[in-house]
């Protein structure tokens, strides 16, 4: 089942309009999440919202907004008086102006989406303002309203869509003066240099995003599988420390020594990796073991595991997705 769109109306250049619908192109919720339950009796933590003062629960229908202005004074902000001050822009994605992508600075890029023609009608206009894009090398910028914020958008083509990243305000930006002042201005050698660009080079490769492993993730997996199947949790062995740099060129000439007998080893490992089939997507939480039912089910896990289970858990184990219920 398709996703939900986070946000439908008009994508607009001058006097072409078109239907769109706007999607997240990321999402967290596949990660491993935890819940807080109480350790004595395994129930789940309930938070309630009570009076900071009294100490009573507050109804959802007696909190309201307020805007803090001094220590226990706050101007309170009703959801009417924010409707009244809603953009009139909520329904249209305006594009401004278009700039070189060049000139986006990386620190006011936030989040992506995609976003695609909304129903059968306005794929024509849609592809108009696209290939217009595309033709002049440059990124549209636009403003959409989003959970009643007017957010910067940038659009740009991606195959046969629109990618549409949102970006920050310049007063969201801290500058790097108050950060870099410090840093002291060295002196480096060109020998130093060359055996720093030496290492680079064994480092060189092509950006693959799909060789890329979350071991944290891997590992909260592996653990939970452990846990279910009633293995034995081994200690984590204390990290290594290579110790304090003494001599830098010391450090770059054994760090070369050492990319130069791994670089083999690594090149074939992710030849090998690239050879394989790729894996078919998989989702996380929800695909790991299901469920063990009835009363005692750790107790029978662990009684009907098998000897090898700590074997089996070296690698995460899912379950096949669950169904998502349609709607």
């Amino acid at each position: 089942m398709a996703p939900r769109a986070n946000w439908k109306g008009f994508l607009r250049l001058s006097l072409v309009t078109c239907p769109v619908a706007l999607y997240p192109a990321t999402s967290d919720t596949e990660k491993v999440s935890f819940n807080q339950i109480n350790r004595k009796t395994g129930h789940r933590i309930k938070y309630l919202k009570v009076d900071a003062e009294t100490g009573d629960e507050v109804t959802s229908e007696d909190i309201v907004k307020g805007y803090k202005v001094d220590t226990d004074t706050y101007i309170e902000v009703t959801k009417d008086e924010l409707d009244d001050i809603a953009l009139d822009s909520t329904h249209t994605i305006e594009i401004d102006e278009f700039v070189p992508k060049a000139d986006i600075d990386n620190r006011y890029l936030i989040r992506p989406y995609y976003l695609v023609p909304d129903g059968k009608v306005g794929h024509d206009a849609f592809a108009v303002i696209r290939e217009t894009i595309r033709s002049m090398d440059k990124v549209a910028i636009g403003r959409v309203v989003l959970t009643n914020r007017e957010h910067i958008i940038a659009l740009e083509p991606l195959e046969s869509g629109l990618m549409g990243t949102l970006l920050r305000y310049p007063y969201e930006v801290r500058s790097e003066k108050e950060y870099f002042d410090d840093i002291q201005d060295v002196k480096l050698t060109k020998d130093m240099l060359d055996l720093a660009k030496h290492i680079v080079e064994k480092k060189s490769g092509a950006f693959e995003p799909e060789l890329f492993e979350d071991h944290y993730e891997a590992a909260l997996i592996d653990l939970i599988n452990k846990k279910r199947a009633g293995a034995p949790i081994a200690a984590k062995a204390a990290p290594k420390t290579g110790g304090n740099v003494i001599n830098l060129m010391d450090a770059l000439k054994k760090s070369l020594a050492s990319e130069k007998d791994t670089a083999p080893a690594a090149k074939v490992a992710k030849e090998a990796v690239k050879g394989k089939k790729p894996k078919k997507r998989v989702e996380g939480q929800r695909e790991m073991l299901l469920p063990i039912s009835g009363k005692g089910g750790k107790e029978a896990a662990a009684k009907t595991a098998p000897k090898d289970a700590a074997k089996k858990a070296d690698k995460p184990v899912r379950a096949p997705a669950r169904a998502k219920k349609a709607g």
